[in-house]
């Protein structure tokens, strides 16, 4: 525990302790406060002095617990606790910084009420430290990430509508197994009932949640981020197929879990999937690659790949030469003579 915590925030500290953890002994808590047991129990003494009714029971099974009518403490943080807490924030949400959006506002709030040492310092960081926006990160509404992790937990069925990349839109009944955060994104890893199949969605693009009264079980060796790696790929409106000359152990390096599914063929391998945007399948992963590969499935695909090479044999093509300049007319018959 650092040494910075003055006596009145460690007091307050041991009440969230005996808060969260009824019957813990005198031992446990000066563990938890950094401080001998003799301190504890002095803290604990601090507590009852201001009219907290801290209870001890003794025995094998004893220890410190809240009587009726304690509250929970004001959150106290550490100096290390509130510069971490703002730069997860600016972090994440670089827009924060100015104060403007709802988490900007929450920043303030938090700041606002820290010591005054730690609040100067955290105020500080929030005004001079600049961050980058992440172009990839998308951050979805609080509301709609809020309903969805509050089924998951609670195991109901929920009715989603969604809206694609694309474009295109549909609704469907889920399972929400989870909330997953992957490289700036949320996505939500479900069982679609519409597809009868694992599905992954992109939380900012799902435009309504709705609960139902229904209730499921999910996998009970489901490993959230794992599946979501798996799955990642799978379940969009245009179907790939992409041949590699090179062996499955070398391309499985390149190959991300949203390109699809990497299956061996003969003496190369064969990449299995399915896009909602093919320009950007085409233009963001398929140019970059380090093998040779043929796109044999999914005319969507195909021609968003033929589009991108026609750019980029365009980008090379050698200029068009000039027109060379016309020859000179040959000259006319000569005219009658003039006059002397």
């Amino acid at each position: 525990m650092p040494a910075q915590l003055s006596p009145t925030a460690r007091a307050l500290l041991a009440l969230e302790i005996l808060h969260q953890r009824p019957g813990v002994t005198a031992d446990e808590l000066a563990s938890r406060l950094g401080v001998t047991e003799r301190a504890a129990r002095r803290y604990v003494g601090i507590l009852r002095e201001a009219g907290v009714p801290v209870e001890s029971v003794r025995g094998p099974y004893g220890g410190y617990r809240l009587g009726r009518g304690a509250r929970l403490p004001p959150v106290v943080f550490t100096e290390e606790e509130a510069l971490g807490l703002v730069m997860a924030v600016l972090d994440g949400q670089p827009a924060a910084a100015a104060g403007e959006d709802g988490i900007g506002a929450a920043l303030t709030k938090v700041i606002r009420v820290l010591p005054d040492r730690v609040g100067r310092q955290a105020a500080a960081l929030r005004a001079h430290a600049a961050a980058t926006p992440d172009r990839h990160a998308a951050r979805p509404d609080p509301v709609t990430t809020s309903a969805l992790v509050t089924a998951s937990a609670a195991q109901c069925q929920v009715r989603l509508r969604y809206r694609s990349e694309s474009g295109n839109e549909w609704e469907t009944d889920v399972d929400p197994w989870a909330v997953v955060v992957r490289y700036g994104k949320w996505y939500l890893l479900c069982r679609s009932h519409r597809a009868n199949a694992v599905r992954t969605y992109r939380v900012d693009r799902i435009r309504a949640v709705e609960q139902t009264r229904y209730r499921f079980e999910p996998p009970a060796d489901l490993d959230p981020v794992a599946a979501l790696e798996e799955n990642l790929g799978i379940g969009w409106e245009y179907d790939t197929r992409v041949e590699f000359d090179a062996p499955l152990d070398q391309v499985a390096s390149w190959v991300r879990p949203p390109m699809g599914r990497l299956e061996p063929a003969g003496d190369g391998c064969v990449l299995v999937g399915s896009t909602s945007n093919p320009r950007m399948y085409a233009r963001e992963w398929l140019s970059t690659s380090p093998f040779g590969f043929r796109v044999v499935g999914g005319p969507e695909l195909r021609a968003a790949v033929a589009s991108v090479a026609a750019q980029f044999t365009a980008a090379v093509a050698d200029p068009t030469p000039p027109s060379p300049p016309s020859p000179p007319s040959p000259p006319g018959p000569p005219g009658p003579p003039g006059p002397r």
